[in-house]
């Protein structure tokens, strides 16, 4: 890893002072989705002809990966903020480099880059930031292998990830362990190269945007909840995409509107993908009053807009089947969960340990120093739900559980100091801005 990779996260430290703010009101429009935003400079890079992006995430986790692609050859051009223009170079275009492919903090433009640089003529090496090259890599070079692909990593499957180009891939047959849509898409993008069917089986559907936005880019594909056959041989065609504006985003609002009373408010042309909104289903399940208005399509992705009223929440316990449609909003859940009155039981979730950090104890550990009462177990947590005070909370650099804490301090009885929430640019550039328009009381600390 690079110095400048490493010192990443000490260089910009920040911490944010939350606390109780007013009612959510009036009507907002989170960031694009990030998911989408990745994968549509990826396909573009990869198609002939010319993708005109809009919606793009303006987060650093984006924008890491569209400057790898520029950095491998493709003209990239900003004609506007979240605007991208993509200048295809087709499947086998992308020159290579000797200088390592840095990937910041996204995990997903890692894991991704992996399978579409394993069929490439060249070598190449991805690395990433502290918290990155502490997350599991061996889930996405295993099956490569499987592939052909040479992929060699540090000690314990870690980056960083030495691709070895000029290698002949040929399709699999593969049945992921665990479910993870971003192994899934890495497979797939090898599979553009591979000599036959590359075909995905999940022990449980994870969301479908690579399968979608290939299909638009017109990759011939056959998918299904949970299955996914492609075969190489075929060529990528630049076509425009709208990026939704990102649900895991969306989340955050939607749990603090539901917990703060008097708020109504409305989150404007949300992502609807059925594989991305467990969260939104087990809200409901504890009780939130949320209304799916306007519902159409934007770039092949479903979209409606959310009307979100404050609603007394109660625990639950959280259905297995919905907990890969919510894995990123896991820390948010965690928050609602310690404000609803009663239990509520989350199992299933041990993925949420190998995220950008251990989610389930990094939660816990802060919920507790706020007074939550929070029982940690291997898969998941039992929180029994009460008031909250004012503390001191670490978010370990981990945009997610930082904004996750904002929500809590909005109903604590004094202030929170939530440290080391630099990462939260990674994926919601503007979150206190956003925020405050909305009457939660979020700011940098001095």
């Amino acid at each position: 890893m690079s110095a400048a990779s490493a010192d990443h996260g000490a260089a910009a430290a920040q911490d944010w002072i939350a606390g109780a703010g007013m009612p959510l009101r009036g009507s907002l429009r989170v960031p694009g989705d990030k998911s989408v935003s990745h994968r549509a400079v990826m396909l573009g890079a990869l198609a002939e002809g010319v993708t005109r992006v809009t919606g793009f995430l303006e987060g650093e986790d984006t924008r890491a990966t569209a400057r790898v692609f520029e950095r491998l050859g493709v003209r990239i051009e900003t004609p506007s903020a979240s605007e991208r223009i993509v200048h295809g170079v087709g499947l086998h275009g992308l020159r290579g480099i000797d200088a390592p492919l840095d990937c910041g903090n996204a995990g997903t433009g890692m894991r991704l880059l992996a399978g579409a640089l394993a069929g490439q003529a060249f070598d190449s090496v991805l690395i990433g930031d502290a918290s990155l090259s502490k997350r599991p890599m061996r889930r996405v070079t295993e099956p490569l292998a499987a592939m052909g692909a040479r992929i060699d990593t540090d000690e314990g499957g870690l980056s960083p990830l030495r691709i070895h180009g000029g290698r002949a891939l040929t399709g699999i047959e593969y049945t992921l362990p665990v479910a993870s849509a971003q192994v899934k898409s890495a497979l797939l993008l090898a599979g553009l190269y591979a000599r036959g069917d590359t075909v995905v089986h999940e022990p449980h559907p994870t969301r479908d945007y690579t399968e979608r936005m290939l299909a638009a880019f017109g990759w011939p594909i056959d998918f299904s909840p949970g299955y996914a056959r492609l075969s190489g041989g075929h060529t990528l065609r630049a076509t425009d995409v709208a990026v939704p504006a990102d649900f895991s985003s969306a989340a955050f609002f939607l749990v603090a509107a539901s917990v703060v009373p008097g708020s109504q408010l409305l989150l404007e042309a949300v992502g609807m993908n059925p594989r991305r909104t467990g969260l939104l289903a087990a809200l409901r399940l504890m009780g939130a009053d949320i209304v799916e208005e306007n519902p159409r399509a934007e770039g092949g992705e479903p979209v409606a807009d959310l009307r979100v009223r404050h609603a007394p929440l109660h625990g639950i316990e959280v259905p297995e089947a919905l907990v890969p449609d919510m894995i990123d909003e896991f820390p948010a859940l965690f928050v609602a969960a310690s404000l609803a009155q009663g239990r509520s039981v989350i199992r299933g979730a041990a993925e949420l340990r190998v995220k950008e950090s251990d989610r389930i104890a990094t939660m816990a550990t802060g919920l507790r120093a706020l007074g939550a009462r929070i029982e940690e177990t291997p898969d998941g947590a039992i929180i029994d739900g009460g008031p909250l005070h004012g503390g001191e909370v670490e978010s370990h650099g981990d945009h997610r559980i930082a904004m996750s804490f904002s929500i809590a301090a909005q109903l604590a009885s004094g202030e929170v100091r939530i440290g080391d929430v630099a990462n939260v640019a990674t994926s919601f550039p503007g979150f206190e801005a956003l925020a405050a328009q909305a009457g939660m009381r979020v700011r940098v600390a001095e």
